[in-house]
């Protein structure tokens, strides 16, 4: 693909300003000053707005057989993400679409519409066993259009009314919204949160996730959840070598906060993601891109990223082994993961298709 020229002045707020061609596209597109002063003028200064689409699904709960995934049913209410985080392994999904997993990703939102009618629906089927479903596991379920939206307050309502265990990863303060479905679940062992703090520098965060909560702010959702006794962890996902290197000091934070368990990925970069991150790299820290990528390469057998169920998580090498040697160290020092939720699935009770109660 040819090489992507992004103006300084749109990047702020935006982990990408770049409409990165996506694999499926015949065509790339450079751009160029042709003298009429728009290279680096007004379309430099425009503002890219977020857009909603709205979809209507015909399926909401995903499966998976992975081995290295600890959940098997997911559901993410939105494609696309707003927080804008370039490291994003979800991105190369808008390539579906036919927009792209850069600017377009972060700026179209492909909202669930029938979010909850899908859920119901699928909740009611005889052949539906309950087990934990874990929610936002692609993009964040509480980015900032849920606010309005409210699609993931839609299916944790039906959660609720269910007694159906589940799951959820953020990064956003949104989550405090539904501690009134979240708290009298978790007390029966069927809901827990889990919170993704991949540093705890502003500033490095700032650039990594624009629109995400910034990280103090993550750990007072940690600590207003366990005040309220809901269960929660801490997601260290991803680690990046030579710039998130603050991994102890985010666990410690997160213990003192009210996390119980944790758990990391190394970077992934998937398809578009890895020329996106190496463009995010060369702009924001042009001094270290060479050894960040040569470290990354290090733990994926010399590639930009290996899918191997074995290693695609973790990464492999010496690089990779000693951030789990740190990990490992840190949590039994901290003495995270003593005890995992055990979810509850025998008070799940199937909902009417059409919303109508039962009288038995």
């Amino acid at each position: 693909m040819a090489e992507v020229r992004v103006p300084l002045a749109a990047i702020k707020g935006r982990g990408t300003a770049s409409r990165f061609p996506h694999r499926f596209e015949r065509d790339s597109r450079e751009a160029f000053d042709d003298g009429w002063e728009t290279a680096d003028g007004e379309e430099a200064t425009a503002v890219p707005r977020t857009e909603v689409i709205w979809e209507t699904a015909k399926s909401l709960i995903t499966s998976n057989d992975s081995p290295d995934i600890y959940f098997n049913l997911s559901i993410n209410p939105y494609r696309g993400c707003e927080h804008g985080c370039i490291y994003c392994y979800a991105r190369p999904t808008h390539s579906y679409l036919n927009l792209s997993p850069g600017l377009d990703f972060e700026t179209k939102i492909i909202a669930k519409r029938n979010a909850a009618e899908l859920l119901r629906g699928e909740l009611a089927r005889r052949s539906h066993r309950p087990e934990l479903i874990a929610i936002g596991t692609a993009t964040d379920c509480y980015q900032p259009v849920e606010r309005e939206l409210r699609l993931t307050r839609s299916v944790i309502e039906l959660m609720h009314e269910t007694r159906h265990p589940f799951a959820l990863v953020t990064k956003s303060s949104g989550v405090e919204r539904d501690l009134d479905l979240i708290a009298p679940m978790a007390q029966q062992a069927l809901a827990a949160v889990y919170v993704t703090i991949t540093t705890l520098d502003a500033e490095l965060a700032r650039r990594l996730e624009p629109r995400a909560a910034a990280p103090h702010r993550r750990l007072r959702v940690l600590r207003t959840l366990a005040e309220h006794g809901i269960p929660c962890g801490v997601s260290l996902a991803p680690q990046i070598p030579f710039l998130n290197d603050d991994m102890e000091q985010v666990l410690e934070a997160a213990w003192e906060a009210g996390a119980r368990e944790a758990f990391y990925h190394v970077l992934r970069l998937p398809w578009e993601v890895a020329p996106l991150f190496r463009q995010w790299l060369e702009m924001h820290y042009p001094g270290r891109a060479q050894r960040v990528m040569h470290r990354i390469q290090e733990m994926r057998g010399g590639k930009d990223y290996d899918s191997d169920f074995a290693t695609r998580m973790k990464g492999s090498g010496a690089w990779a082994d000693l951030i789990a040697q740190r990990f490992r160290k840190a949590v039994a020092r901290i003495g995270f993961n003593a005890k995992k939720v055990d979810f509850r699935t025998d008070l799940f009770r199937p909902p009417a298709r059409d919303g109508q109660g039962s009288l038995f």
